[in-house]
């Protein structure tokens, strides 16, 4: 069976593929991971390991189409996260739909855990937002407001995801590039908020005790998803699926 190259698609269409819809009236969430054929999120602890040059390039497509990067404390702490720069996105592309320079980032953090000196609060040109719930530390709060985070409280005892995007959305930030990690993509599952995952399939058996893409609560039903497009590449498997509505 013959697949698209990805390597055959120019960036126009790429773009046309990845776009969000138009006129967006909520936010609208896409997931971005790599796995395993086995299901390994990681090796060696990254997800650095397991991905390859036409994987990189649509997710930093992702980073350029979004209005705002959505990722957990976690894996922005795993995955040394700083904020999204200048030239990390295509500025003509952002330009052209009306979009920030660079997106911020939106990191979700229950115990308020992300430093207010780590390069995700001062390397930044859009401030970072901290999506946390009442139960962090209120000294902490006040020292990543003070660095200069947008500190949000969602929820009581946890984040409350519903009110988080509804928080993005009062920003104007409805094009929401979530980058994991497992247990934030579980709890968009159970809250029936993903509309789109991009999954890049790695033509790697990591074997070990590496985590699944998502992690959480068992949802009330799974959510059933459509195949939308499908690229290879040096035989890594590009897919995108769109939740069925």
């Amino acid at each position: 069976m013959l697949l698209p190259q990805a390597r055959d698609i120019d960036d126009t269409e790429l773009e046309r593929l990845y776009d969000y819809p138009s006129s967006l009236t909520r936010p609208w969430v896409q997931v971005n991971f790599v796995s395993s054929p086995d299901g390994a999120v990681t090796v060696g602890g990254k997800s650095h390991g397991l991905s390859g040059p036409a994987d990189k390039k649509v997710f930093m497509l992702g980073r350029t189409l979004a209005d705002v990067v959505l990722v957990g404390a976690g894996t922005a702490a795993i995955e040394g996260y700083a904020g999204v720069k200048s030239g990390e996105v295509r500025a003509a592309v952002r330009a052209r739909l009306g979009l920030s320079p660079v997106p911020p980032i939106a990191v979700v953090t229950r115990r308020a855990t992300v430093a207010p000196d780590s390069a995700l609060i001062t390397e930044t040109v859009a401030p970072t937002i901290v999506l946390t719930c009442a139960a962090a530390p209120s000294s902490r709060l006040r020292e990543l407001s003070d660095a200069g985070a947008d500190v949000v409280v969602t929820g009581d005892d946890d984040v409350d995801l519903s009110v988080a995007l509804a928080e993005l959305d009062k920003r104007g930030l409805r094009r929401v590039s979530c980058e994991g990690g497992p247990h934030l993509f579980g709890g968009l599952i159970e809250a029936g908020l993903v509309d789109q995952l991009c999954l890049t399939v790695s033509p790697l058996l990591a074997g070990g005790d590496a985590s699944r893409i998502a992690v959480g609560p068992q949802p009330a039903s799974p959510r059933e998803l459509d195949l939308e497009s499908v690229l290879t590449d040096d035989s890594f498997l590009m897919l995108r699926y769109r939740a069925r509505r």
